[in-house]
């Protein structure tokens, strides 16, 4: 037998007669289980107590409460690596788009304590960050501000190394780093920041230093600056959205990638499924040069507060008052490849804010789902959910062991489960309208307790609990 099909009959598969006796706490009957580990996609009955996935049964379970789920699929909840909206706000939508863990691990935080105890007990869906680099070094620079302009004096790059590791002691899940919004940090402090990463195991999430198709300085030198930190001193690195910074050259950094994850370099990627990025305004993205840079012009950009396109006019004026803009720069036929390429994990990058934003925070797994498997063929649905659930799992799971309980639906598992209904599920968020929430997520489960049931969102379930290295 392989080791697949061990898994499957191990894990996947519990006898009824061995929990007939007591009845579960909730059962989900008969509907299409798909484990992205084991490969089951079949039928079957879950069985939850005490919060955690105690049966997986071939034959029916007794529950204090029991769900039909028959045509419904019950996933793993999905988790997303890379998402910035990190209050009620944006966990309510993030819900209802099926996502049951909600990690900041590209931005992260200065102060892991404080981060952590400010969300305790008051967010729907499990939470962790990273430490930030970017943030740390504002809190190290004299002038914050000059963090994104000026290089770190020798002085200045041991105390930002310094206080990573101690975020990385703290419980980080991994380092965050945005080489983009402060390009003029050196090749060498990015060599320390992969070192200190390395002393613990711990991951290096970087959005790259160039988003450009032009060279020099083109997005595929900035995936081979971080892949050449990564294979110097052995720490892992995850490039963060890979076509919204390869734009039309993707291919060439999803070819990159793959060719050093053959050569042993531990490198790997994510992607959400639309076909514009959103960013600061007044970041160094921004910067002189970035028509040429990303080959866009004013009529291209979208201000997220209004919905309105700009001119040059109001580009300049909206980059003095700072705030997100929305650049549609991304071919539809990337997005799509993207999606697909078995190297890409999904993300959503979302954040936002009183209802303004871009739609990936609403829509991008439901989108997956909906627009990807169902209406385009793209991909299958179990490699689909294998991208949300085991894919960023996996990517956790050495440094933070409490990650291989999640992205799986098997025995001994967290109880955080997505069923949604495959013929319905589909993103509603547009970029007029990003806060609308997403269609077909029946029911969703952190822990065990429902944050959305029978489509509903469930506005006072505040069951998320930290993820963290302990």
């Amino acid at each position: 037998m392989t080791r697949r099909a061990l898994l499957a009959a191990s894990f996947a598969t519990v006898p009824s007669a061995a929990h007939s006796a007591q009845p579960f706490d909730l059962v989900f009957a008969g509907g299409r289980i798909i484990d992205p580990e084991t490969r089951l996609d079949a039928v079957r009955h879950v069985g939850i107590a005490g919060g955690t996935i105690r049966a997986v049964s071939a034959v029916p379970l007794r529950g204090r409460v029991t769900i039909e789920a028959r045509g419904l699929v019950v996933a793993p909840g999905f988790i997303d690596l890379h998402a910035h909206g990190q209050d009620l706000e944006n966990n309510r939508l993030q819900a209802q788009d099926g996502v049951t863990t909600a990690l900041e691990l590209e931005g992260g935080t200065d102060n892991l304590p404080h981060w952590y105890a400010e969300r305790r007990d008051a967010r729907m869906l499990n939470y962790g960050a990273s430490i930030g680099h970017n943030a740390v070094r504002k809190l190290v620079m004299p002038n914050g501000d000059e963090a994104e302009r000026r290089a770190a004096t020798d002085d200045e790059l041991k105390q930002i190394r310094a206080l990573i590791e101690q975020g990385l002691r703290r419980g980080a899940l991994s380092v965050g780093m945005g080489l983009e919004y402060a390009p003029v940090i050196s090749r060498w402090e990015v060599l320390e920041v992969f070192r200190a990463a390395a002393a613990f195991g711990a991951t290096v999430f970087v959005h790259t230093r160039y988003g450009a198709v032009t060279e020099p300085g083109s997005a595929l030198e900035g995936v081979q600056e971080v892949i050449a930190a990564s294979a110097s001193t052995g720490a892992p690195v995850h490039v963060v959205h890979v076509s919204s910074m390869g734009l039309r050259t993707t291919p060439q950094l999803l070819q990159v990638i793959g060719e050093a994850q053959a050569r042993g370099v531990e490198v790997t990627t994510e992607c959400y499924p639309y076909t514009a990025f959103a960013t600061g305004i007044a970041s160094a993205v921004f910067d002189p040069g970035w028509q040429e840079r990303f080959g866009l012009s004013y009529g291209d950009l979208q201000w997220a507060a209004t919905g309105e396109r700009l001119t040059a006019e109001t580009f300049m004026r909206y980059q003095k008052q700072g705030g997100t803009v929305i650049a549609h720069a991304i071919p539809e036929e990337i997005v799509t490849a993207t999606v697909a390429n078995p190297l890409t994990s999904i993300c959503s990058d979302g954040q936002l804010r009183q209802g303004k934003g871009h739609p990936r925070g609403s829509g991008s797994f439901a989108r997956v789902l909906g627009h990807f498997v169902r209406e385009r063929n793209a991909l299958s649905l179990t490699d689909a959910i294998r991208k949300m659930t085991l894919m960023p799992a996996r990517r956790l799971e050495r440094r933070a062991p409490a990650m291989k309980r999640k992205g799986r639906v098997q025995v001994g598992c967290d109880a955080d489960l997505t069923v949604f209904d495959p013929r319905r599920v589909i993103d509603r968020a547009t970029y007029a309208e990003p806060a609308r929430p997403s269609e077909g997520m029946a029911h969703v489960l952190v822990h065990g307790q429902f944050v959305v049931r029978d489509g509903k969102l469930v506005e006072a379930a505040l069951v998320g609990r930290p993820v963290r290295v302990v």
